[in-house]
């Protein structure tokens, strides 16, 4: 696809300076410049400010929630990179609890809640980044998604899978490395196969037990060992749905830290209209034709919600719409 990597967490050309990792001289150095900024995370959330929470909450390196914050997920702050030759680092703090703090609905499918640290700038909140991804820049949002993933990893491999000793932070936030068996783990991301099925002008479209009524989204499943992208198209969707598929392609490619997923949008062509579901895997499918897709776009379909903006599933179905998948 021309256009594959204006996708939501598409690429920004974001300066990640790898090569910084391994030099403590290099990461202090770049955690004192002058411009130097961090983005916090609570319990998943991303600080954003402005009235419509549409830009990142980057504070200054030297502000007491990042040198002393409440214990999180990072031992330190994890360096993301260089965003115009300015160092930006990430950190965790979702060791902060207050009175009256409301958690009830934090991490759930949708998440309106919004959470001021009292130590923050009036209009810095914590939001959930599925709800403001769309409204962030594509600079915020490749930030905001690799700090997500990595600090969500972090919290889940505190231990060597190999001995499971306690593991320690290295390579500036990009590596854990066991001091008792000297073994060395990093970020995982899970592959993940997103799936345009067509025949015609129809699409096949899923839904998951859970997910807001009307709600449908193209079918995915994630990719196992030894597995193609191409086999892994075809396994999901016959297991989903029991339709069988001939050609597969590439199309495009998303970050999804939700917790740590990469999904490669595939178009695969269906050899069957036929549908027998495994009520294990999905609530239901079905057929749509483009022009009720397009109703169903325009908040127009009396049933039919398209899947949430921002998400590949959703990027993919307005390409499809518009003709524009080459």
């Amino acid at each position: 696809m021309k256009n594959a990597e204006y996708v939501t967490f598409g690429s920004s050309g974001l300066d990640r300076a790898a090569h910084i990792r391994g030099d403590a001289d290099a990461v202090a150095r770049a955690r004192t410049h002058p411009d130097a900024k961090c983005l916090l995370l609570w319990r998943g959330k991303v600080l954003v400010q402005g009235e419509a929470l549409d830009r990142l909450g980057l504070i200054a390196m030297s502000h007491k929630l990042v040198e002393n914050g409440p214990g999180g997920s990072v031992e330190q702050p994890v360096f993301l990179g260089l965003s115009d030759d300015a160092p930006v680092f990430a950190t965790d703090i979702s060791g902060w609890t207050a009175d009256g703090l409301d958690v009830s609905g934090v991490g759930g499918f949708i998440d309106k809640s919004e959470q001021q640290h009292p130590d923050l700038p009036h209009g810095n909140v914590f939001a959930e980044l599925r709800r403001i991804m769309t409204r962030l820049s594509t600079r915020d949002a490749e930030l905001a998604a690799s700090a997500k993933a990595v600090t969500a990893w972090h919290e889940t491999h505190r231990f060597c899978a190999r001995c499971g000793a306690a593991s320690e932070l290295a390579q500036a936030g990009w590596q854990r490395s066991c001091p008792s068996c000297g073994g060395q783990h990093f970020p995982r991301t899970d592959p993940v196969v997103i799936m345009l099925i067509t025949q015609g002008d129809s699409v096949l479209m899923g839904r998951s037990p859970g997910w807001p009524e009307g709600m449908y989204s193209l079918l995915a499943g994630f990719v196992e060992p030894g597995e193609t992208l191409e086999a892994a198209v075809r396994r999901e969707v016959m297991e989903e749905a029991g339709v069988p598929v001939g050609e597969v392609r590439y199309l495009s490619s998303q970050p999804w830290p939700f917790p740590a997923s990469l999904m490669f949008g595939c178009a695969g062509e269906a050899l069957s209209r036929d549908i027998t579901i495994d009520p294990v895997e999905i609530e239901d499918a079905m057929w749509v034709t483009k022009s009720e897709m397009m109703q169903a776009f325009a908040g127009e379909h009396p049933v039919l919600l398209p899947a949430r903006k921002g998400a590949i599933a959703h990027f993919l179905l307005q390409n499809w719409l518009a003709d524009t998948l080459d």
